[in-house]
């Protein structure tokens, strides 16, 4: 019975050691850890910082040339290359003129598809021909 007492003593006095060289071993290398958690969350708070910062002078630089565009393009007179052309009277004319003319030769003629090409051609040609006068016009206009 004794020699029971005294090894269920030992096994106790043995199972109550605790191994702290490994524990502290894991403690030590969690701290690394943590700090360089640390480390990493303050790196990409000042990238997120300098993204900011970035973007800021972008859109500052584009201000910039925008209003430096405006001012150049105010010094300087706008020449005839520089205006958007868009359709003369001619064409205009000619296409209203096409439209108006099948529109009305399929309503008049008994072929619709003959009457409608025949009004389509000779409309062209009347509203070619009021456009060109118009255009002319206005450059008599813009010379004097």
């Amino acid at each position: 019975m004794k020699k029971l007492i005294y090894a269920a003593f030992i096994v106790i006095v043995f199972s109550a050691c605790k191994d702290t060289a490994s524990e502290n071993a894991m403690l030590e290398q969690q701290r690394e850890i943590d700090s360089m958690k640390v480390v990493m969350k303050e790196q990409e708070e000042a990238l997120a910082k300098q993204r900011t910062i970035d973007s800021m002078n972008a859109v500052v630089a584009a201000a910039e040339a925008k209003a430096a565009r405006a001012s150049a393009n105010k010094a300087a007179p706008v020449t005839a290359e520089q205006k958007k052309k868009g359709w003369s009277n001619t064409a205009k004319g000619a296409v209203i003129g096409a439209g108006a003319g099948a529109i009305t030769g399929a309503a008049v003629s008994k072929k619709k598809g003959e009457g409608a090409i025949i009004g389509g051609l000779a409309g062209a040609a009347v509203g070619a021909g009021t456009g060109a006068i118009i255009d002319d016009s206005k450059k008599k206009k813009e010379k004097q």
